[in-house]
């Protein structure tokens, strides 16, 4: 019973010892982690994304921009690109309305303008 109370106590204190030296690694690696979270790139944070709302009128650069293609990408690319975003954001299936038709305008207005 002495034994196992006393097997028990040093479990405890190695425990203790481990997490000590555990915190002060912690506080000595700080400013590394800090200057590495600094040197990502801000777009993998979020700021990336375009800020602003819509136009009112809807602009080849805008459609672009929406699509997520290049203002003189072809038919093929146009296609793709809507038919992706109208399976994440078609009403039917949750998405909003008023975003399924700002890409379906997008998709019309580079439909129209690009070659085949």
């Amino acid at each position: 019973m002495a034994s196992t109370a006393v097997a028990v106590g040093l479990a405890l204190a190695a425990a203790g010892f481990a997490g000590r030296y555990a915190m002060q690694a912690i506080r000595q690696m700080e400013p590394q982690v800090k200057q590495a979270l600094q040197a990502f790139p801000k777009s993998a944070f979020g700021s990336g994304y375009y800020r602003g709302g819509f136009e009112p009128k809807m602009t080849k650069r805008e459609a672009a921009l929406i699509l997520g293609v290049s203002p003189t990408a072809n038919k093929n690319k146009i296609r793709e690109a809507h038919r992706k975003l109208m399976v994440l954001n078609h009403p039917d299936r949750g998405g909003s309305p008023y975003l399924a038709a700002k890409i379906n305008e997008a998709k019309d207005l580079l439909d129209d303008q690009a070659k085949k």
